[in-house]
């Protein structure tokens, strides 16, 4: 199932000129949540962190295709994903549940939310390069300024 989604919102996102969501991002994420969780020393365990990274955005065919949001069609196809795992790299229902948690919350910055949250919604927007993107495609894209990464620190 993560094949097929993965490949069908690179194919909705061949022509994008904004961000993709292909993995580069995806691993950026990953990468920039694993560096937060170690100086932090939050403890979170490194596949927890790396799943989360990787199945934040594969709701995005699905938006793109029904305008459902891609954070709710994300943790829906997440857990589903997670749960068909097979038992060498099944994860707790513990960590299903924080994992989609953090997916379903990575678009806002809520007050209560979890580390694990909180680490994918700050290295989704550090992952973004948007001080490197082209000046007409930046200006065009619908962030607001205060929301586009315009350095390159977390």
């Amino acid at each position: 199932m993560y094949q097929r989604e993965f490949r069908r919102l690179e194919k909705l996102e061949n022509d994008r000129a904004f961000c993709r969501h292909g993995v580069r991002h995806l691993l950026d994420c990953a990468h920039i949540m694993w560096i937060l969780n170690l100086e932090r020393t939050l403890g979170l365990d490194r596949e927890v962190v790396y799943a989360t990274a990787l199945l934040h955005d594969i709701g995005k065919a699905q938006q793109y295709e029904t305008g459902e949001p891609h954070d709710v069609a994300g943790e829906r196809l997440a857990r589903e994903i997670l749960r068909e795992l097979p038992a060498v790299h099944a994860f707790s229902a513990e960590d299903i549940d924080a994992i989609c948690t953090a997916i379903r919350g990575h678009r806002r910055a809520r007050e209560d939310a979890g580390p694990l949250e909180r680490l994918l919604y700050q290295a989704d927007k550090a992952s973004r390069a948007c001080f490197a993107c082209p000046p007409d495609v930046r200006a065009a894209c619908s962030w607001s300024e205060a929301k586009k990464n315009l350095s390159i620190c977390v």
